[in-house]
């Protein structure tokens, strides 16, 4: 998954409850119009499906075989208040897994990915769809230059499981109100029961042995 946010924003609900405190003694009628400013800070970003998207990384264990590709986001939003994240959802269409290190082969690009459909891998005629739903960011102090300025916390659901995640993005909130985020991490397949030649729920495979982490890149882009 380039997003940018923090804490101010509850600074801002303290003072501003003091304020609209203060105020309403003096004129009850302004009240109102106080409450509905502060309210009107959150914001609600969609996410553009054309410009982001998932990547992934599937390897062997014992010998020198890897494959990679992308999946498409189906929709998302973010939401953001006082240039913070406080929540959203990242729904992905998994009857898009794409291969890209077969393309100069579509037989065997073809089969793969028809592979990585079925149930002995993602079963998207069963779940067509995967999840994430952001519950916490939190600003990392002082970041260089390229570094990650958050961890993101969430809740990833795959195949009808949802287990959490953190990670860390690099983000931006442009002055345009478009936010960019981008990130990896590592989920371990069979916690959202991803058997096929995994060695925690077959022995015996040898060389088949087919790794349990997959490797996600994910790079996120939101406007208003």
């Amino acid at each position: 998954m380039r997003i940018h946010f923090t804490t101010a924003a509850l600074v801002l609900a303290f003072t501003g409850s003091l304020a609209l405190t203060a105020q309403a003694k003096k004129d009850p009628k302004a009240a109102p119009s106080s409450a509905a400013a502060a309210a009107g800070a959150a914001t609600t970003l969609k996410v553009d499906t054309a410009a982001s998207e998932v990547g992934w990384t599937g390897k062997k264990v014992l010998v020198e075989s890897a494959h990679n590709g992308t999946v498409a986001i189906k929709s998302g939003t973010i939401n953001v208040a006082d240039k913070n994240i406080t929540g959203g959802e990242i729904v992905i269409d998994m009857n898009s897994i794409n291969n890209k290190d077969l393309a100069a082969s579509p037989g065997d690009k073809g089969k793969l990915e028809g592979h990585l459909k079925s149930p002995d891998f993602f079963d998207v005629a069963k779940f067509p769809t995967a999840t994430f739903k952001i519950t916490s960011a939190k600003t990392l102090t002082a970041p260089k230059a390229g570094e990650a300025t958050h961890e993101l916390t969430g809740d990833f659901t795959l195949k009808g499981k949802t287990h959490p995640v953190t990670f860390p993005i690099v983000a931006t909130l442009g002055a345009d109100g478009k936010a960019e985020a981008t990130g990896t991490l590592k989920i371990d397949r069979s916690k959202w029961d991803v058997r096929y030649a995994s060695d925690k729920f077959f022995k015996g495979l040898g060389d088949k042995v087919i790794a349990n982490d997959i490797d996600l890149s994910l790079k996120i882009v939101a406007t208003k």
